[in-house]
């Protein structure tokens, strides 16, 4: 038998390697402006075109790189930052590995320019697939730049299943905004396809952030700073009056790198606890300064998952830290024994005349004396006892019914809907606790989950008008302004086909700002930019590459805001108008969430609570 195990050539082994490195366009933009930051750059500039697939441009005024070190760069496991393994317990570099421009050569066509400051000359080096395809001298600024072209163009699986360029696009943002958080001192630009997205000059931490995320971030931002023998940190954490639904700002660097910490986070929420609305978050800031032998950052070529020697200690210390800074700053309310909304005790003089009261009483009444009753004095009208009992009794007609059947009904063939004919559910339908309509049906009693009996059918609604590209749209007199971070820009863009469909009408008004023309007949005009945020977030904690399931996220989103709210008192009109929607609904036993709509309270059921 011949001998069947041989060596991969280094252009197949650099593909196997990319598919860990390089995921996405974001992993290149990742990789080289770390390259550009351990370079010692002041100024890195990023153009990116049609989301990277075309494009994508690092260029820095770091120390650059000789000729050979030039060369040397794009052969795996070539690097500068590391020589021993000891090495790997006090890196003080975003890099290491050597493995990122192997990767990306492996995958793409490549060109770089450099030059460093002793050098006459720089360098130019064009790569395709691995394989070197020029190399001269050029006369260039001292630096690096470096351009990825055709990404993927040798890989077309991986190139086919790369998603829109909004989603792709808003990748490099999230990856963009990591690295910038934490490089205040370092000056970015980001230019998307000839637009510039962001220009960031040198500032500190909380000037960044807010131009990152926009000037009302800085009001909620809560100082915090901590120094011990373990570990020392600081940076910002949000007030609880600003806590967000969906999409909070929540950031962890150690060292300089960003990376995701389920652990700390935990510590976070647990200083929040008690203090923040239902199903919110807080957003937090938080910059760690450790010695680099106490952690280990090279568990994943990504370089996200970090592990710390003392985590369990470092907890108690993060937590205390951030419920000391929402102490200082009042962010933990005072008790109030004082009720809010007490009457007032009106404060009676000494002059004040007090009348008598206008109660006519019989001073010489006892209740002990015996006297003739006399029995009270009665209506000749008589409680109509027996119709009563025949409007529970009677059996429903098609002519005086409408009858729902339920989409689930296989499951549930005994829950079936019974409704009055129109005329007569006013007398007969009543609201419990802002919350149910009950009404008689034919063997007992039908409970309706107001909100989301309402929520079911606007959720098919917009669902049907996304489908069919057509909605009712009513005009704003006067135009709402939208004002987005370049994220939010990005997720807008996504959605934008589809939320005109259900009736909102946008238009571009500056750079990341939209004027609000028309919204859905049924959202209320004031609430617009608020529904919209909410619609932008909803669609950002996902990236669904299938339209439906996009369409379904926008249409649960937008229900929830516009469905009728827990407390509302409904008239008999409303009450009739939510029965005939469910009644006419599709799968009305289930409100889009899965939760029930509908429960019947049988006969027997009513019986055994007078038994």
């Amino acid at each position: 038998m011949s001998d069947i195990i041989h060596v991969l050539p280094d252009s197949v082994a650099n593909q196997i390697a990319a598919g860990e490195v390089i995921q996405r366009p974001a992993s290149v933009v990742k990789e080289l402006v770390e390259n550009a930051i351990d370079a010692g750059a002041s100024t890195i500039q990023i153009i990116i075109k049609d989301a990277g697939r075309t494009l994508i441009q690092v260029i820095d005024n770091g120390k650059g790189m000789s000729e050979t070190d030039a060369r040397m760069s794009f052969e795996r496991h070539a690097t500068s930052k590391i020589t021993s393994s000891a090495d790997l317990f006090k890196l003080q570099t975003m890099g290491f590995r050597g493995e990122a421009l192997a990767s990306i050569a492996a995958i793409a066509q490549l060109e770089v320019r450099t030059k460093t400051a002793t050098s006459e000359l720089g360098t130019c080096i064009e790569i395709s697939a691995s394989v070197v395809e020029k190399q001269e001298e050029i006369t260039c600024t001292v630096g690096t730049n470096f351009m990825v072209k055709n990404l993927f163009f040798n890989v077309p699986a991986r190139r086919k299943f790369l998603k829109t360029n909004e989603t792709e696009f808003r990748n490099i943002l999230t990856t963009f905004q990591q690295i910038a958080l934490v490089y205040p001192a370092i000056a970015f630009t980001l230019i998307h396809n000839e637009v510039e997205i962001f220009h960031l000059p040198t500032s500190n931490h909380r000037v960044r952030i807010s131009t990152i995320f926009g000037s009302k971030i800085n009001q909620q931002l809560l100082p915090i700073e901590v120094d011990t023998h373990l570990i020392s940190f600081s940076g910002f954490v949000s007030n609880p009056s600003f806590a967000q639904k969906r999409v909070a700002n929540q950031y962890f660097f150690v060292n300089g790198r960003y990376i995701q910490h389920p652990y700390f986070y935990k510590a976070i929420s647990l200083a929040y606890e008690k203090l923040l609305p239902a199903e919110t978050r807080p957003s937090f800031f938080i910059y760690f300064t450790i010695d680099p032998s106490a952690i280990d950052v090279n568990i994943h070529p990504t370089k996200t998952e970090v592990k710390f020697e003392n985590e369990q200690a470092i907890f108690p210390i993060l937590s205390a830290a951030v419920k000391e800074t929402l102490g200082k700053s009042n962010a933990i309310p005072p008790i109030d024994f004082d009720q809010e909304n007490a009457p007032e005790i009106p404060i009676i003089g000494n002059q004040t005349y007090i009348a008598p009261p206008t109660l006519h009483v019989n001073p010489g009444y006892s209740p002990f004396k015996s006297s003739e009753y006399t029995p009270p004095t009665h209506s000749n009208k008589t409680m109509p006892w027996a119709d009563l009992y025949k409007e529970f009794d009677k059996k429903n007609n098609t002519e005086e019914s409408l009858t729902f059947k339920s989409h689930f009904e296989e499951h549930i063939k005994s829950e079936q809907l019974s409704l009055y004919a129109e005329n007569e559910i006013p007398h007969s339908v009543l609201q419990v606790n802002k919350q149910y309509i009950v009404y008689p049906s034919e063997n007992g009693l039908t409970v309706i989950h107001q909100q989301r009996a309402h929520m079911q059918h606007l959720y098919l609604l917009y669902k049907k008008n996304m489908e069919q590209k057509r909605g009712i749209s009513q005009q704003l007199l006067f135009p709402e302004i939208l004002e987005l971070t370049p994220t939010q820009h990005c997720s807008l863009k996504e959605i934008l086909e589809d939320i005109s469909y259900i009736g909102f009408r946008l238009e571009e008004f500056g750079k990341n700002t939209y004027q609000i023309l028309g919204v859905p007949t049924q959202i209320e005009s004031a609430r617009c930019v608020e529904v919209l945020i909410d619609l932008i977030e909803s669609t950002q904690q996902t990236s669904n590459t299938v339209k439906q399931q996009t369409q379904e996220k926008i249409a649960l989103t937008l229900a929830k805001k516009a469905a009728i709210q827990l407390g509302t008192v409904l008239s008999q009109e409303e009450m009739n108008e939510v029965l005939q929607t469910i009644a006419h609904s599709k799968g009305a036993q289930f409100s889009p969430e899965g939760k029930k709509i509908i429960a019947h309270i049988t006969l027997p059921e009513i019986d055994k609570l007078f038994n």
